[in-house]
């Protein structure tokens, strides 16, 4: 699902990863964090793909709600683990979205 954002400028928090063999309890603190992250203030959405490398992009008003984030105490256990067994790879990456666009096909009533 394409998260539905505001008009920017808005942030987006990039992390990528590649998992080890060892994903024992992943799926379930993933899920976790999603929800723990819906939570937070200035949240805005997210997107998330797995497919050999996983990619979660998260969207955020601000630097402070990112940064607040960042500090919940579940989500540093989560990074804990993930250094610890998850994550053979990773990395972060914050933006500003200065601009953004899209396209939305509408559903055809006749079909």
């Amino acid at each position: 699902m394409i998260a539905k954002t505001p008009s920017p400028p808005y942030y987006a928090v990039i992390f990528t990863n590649i998992l080890t063999e060892n994903t024992d309890g992943y799926q379930k603190m993933a899920e976790r964090m999603v929800l723990l992250a819906e939570k937070q203030a200035g949240y805005l959405g997210h997107e998330s793909v797995r497919d050999g490398l996983g990619i979660t992009v998260s969207y955020w008003e601000s630097l402070e709600a990112i940064k607040n984030w960042k500090a919940v105490s579940e989500h540093i256990l989560a990074q804990e683990l993930g250094k610890e067994k998850w994550y053979k790879f990773f990395k972060t990456r914050i933006c500003l979205v200065e601009r953004d666009y899209g396209f939305e096909r509408e559903s055809d009533q006749n079909a």
